[in-house]
């Protein structure tokens, strides 16, 4: 279904054969370079570890050059699953020097902190975790090649990891008690500086800064990083939770917010472990049914008519012993519920219609979707989730719309996107008006999304089978 007036832009053309094959190479060379012999990194520099949903992301898009290799991606994350169940954000590698980035494992101690729930021996992890979008990257990769992942009983050993996972987030991380995950850090919904967690921030008292030494500055204008204020209220937010064991629930964190867009990609999983279930021989049906509990509880609690998207609810704001009150800023995870398949026609319609109207432009004075209200008293168009597009949200966003029926706006988000991923130098994220590179380059889930995409196009053919070729031959 098409919503709103009709749509400014027609696609683009398909890209010229040159065009798709600097796209392919360069994608494939970023992969390459971020590769560790087990995982991708999202960035030599800035991020040398492994980060949880950028290896779901990385696999998406890394399964069209070697579906064993994606395979492997989710399978060295999955290994540093907790006994609770969680996944951590990160995974350190013990041959990056602790000074290369912080909070590194000495922070977080994981295997000390967090032993009591199951926390591995072998790797030290984050306490925290990320979106939950691991499981629809494990169908993907699956489908990739579906005869040779069987043969690897691949979906049968992730399929009880991704389960695990799962009721941990719903058993455990239901805070609110109204059917919906909450996070307890503004580095769990990946969006860490968005203005959606200004007023929740407010209320914590930042760690002194001379108690840690940022290394994000080191590879990144400040102008485009998190500010030492907030730096300040990230830290102390993670001490406290380590201190505390790593524990959910209780008195608990300052910080506790229901977020659209991780409870939307738990959706989205919980439909895709659901097919996992059928081809591994188990009952789809409670994975199904879950799916459609959240999906109401995701209208239910955090949908608002008169923004015409989703709203984040800070479960610590509003009146004492409440439920919480709406944040009323517009963030692109209030669009991100475009992915849920079952969401009722009207809330996609006006999902739409947002996305395409001022606050987040989409075919207008931008290409790509923003990350906040172009509107907004905070937007800014440098400042990390303050602004800026980034491409993971709008690879999000095009299955969302071209689910929809939204396929001209979808079609032309996807042209926008390749020629951004190309031209930005596969930036970490871009200037939403101008697609001017920010942040890091040689990004790795913008080198993989760009590629499903340019799949997805079909704007490859015989070159696609050369870099296959290319990458089954280097050393695994």
């Amino acid at each position: 279904m098409e919503s709103g007036e009709p749509f400014p832009y027609a696609p683009s053309a398909p890209s010229a054969p040159s065009a798709s094959a600097r796209l392919l190479h360069g994608a494939r060379r970023v992969l390459l370079e971020n590769w560790t012999g087990a995982s991708t990194v999202p960035s030599r520099g800035l991020y040398p570890h492994q980060w949880s949903w950028d290896s779901a992301f990385i696999a998406i898009g890394l399964r069209h050059l070697s579906a064993h290799r994606a395979q492997r991606e989710l399978e060295t994350l999955l290994a540093a699953q907790w006994g609770d169940g969680r996944i951590p954000h990160i995974v350190f590698n013990p041959a990056v020097p602790l000074d290369a980035y912080f909070p590194s494992p000495d922070f977080w101690r994981s295997s000390s902190a967090g032993a009591a729930l199951g926390a591995p021996t072998a790797v030290e992890t984050s306490g925290i975790v990320q979106p939950p979008v691991h499981a629809l990257a494990c169908l993907l990769v699956h489908l990739a090649d579906p005869r040779a992942s069987a043969l690897r009983g691949f979906l049968a050993r992730v399929y009880p990891r991704l389960a695990a996972w799962h009721r941990y987030l719903t058993e455990h991380r239901d805070l609110g008690g109204g059917g919906l995950v909450s996070v307890i850090h503004p580095w769990e919904p990946g969006m860490d500086n968005s203005p959606c967690w200004d007023a929740p921030l407010a209320r914590v008292e930042p760690a002194p800064p001379d108690t840690f030494r940022r290394a994000d500055l080191d590879h990144g204008a400040a102008a485009d990083r998190p500010t030492d204020l907030d730096y300040g209220r990230y830290v102390r937010l993670a001490a406290d939770y380590r201190d505390r064991g790593y524990r959910d629930g209780g008195a608990g964190s300052a910080f506790l917010v229901e977020d659209p867009g991780v409870n939307a990609l738990l959706i989205a999983s919980e439909h895709a472990l659901a097919d996992i279930a059928t081809a591994v021989g188990a009952d789809p049906a409670p994975h199904r049914s879950r799916a459609r509990r959240l999906t109401t509880a995701l209208v239910e609690r955090l949908w608002d008519p008169a923004a015409g998207l989703f709203l984040c609810r800070d479960l610590r704001g509003g009146t004492h012993g409440g439920d919480g009150a709406l944040i009323p800023e517009l963030s692109a995870a209030g669009l991100l519920p475009l992915i849920v398949p079952d969401l009722p026609r009207e809330i996609a319609a006006a999902l739409i219609r947002t996305a395409s109207g001022p606050h987040f432009g989409l075919g207008g004075p931008v290409r790509l979707v923003p990350s906040y209200d172009l509107l907004g008293r905070a937007f800014d168009p440098y400042r990390y989730w303050r602004g800026p597009a980034w491409f993971n949200v709008n690879w999000l966003m095009e299955r969302g719309l071209r689910q929809h029926g939204a396929v001209a706006r979808a079609d032309a988000l996807r042209s926008a996107a390749l020629d951004s991923a190309v031209s930005s130098g596969f930036a970490e994220y871009v200037d939403p008006y101008t697609a001017e590179a920010r942040g890091t380059r040689d990004f790795g889930w913008t080198a993989a999304l760009a590629l499903d995409l340019l799949v997805a196009s079909g704007g490859v053919g015989t070159e696609l089978v050369a870099a296959e070729r290319e990458m089954a031959a280097e050393p695994e």
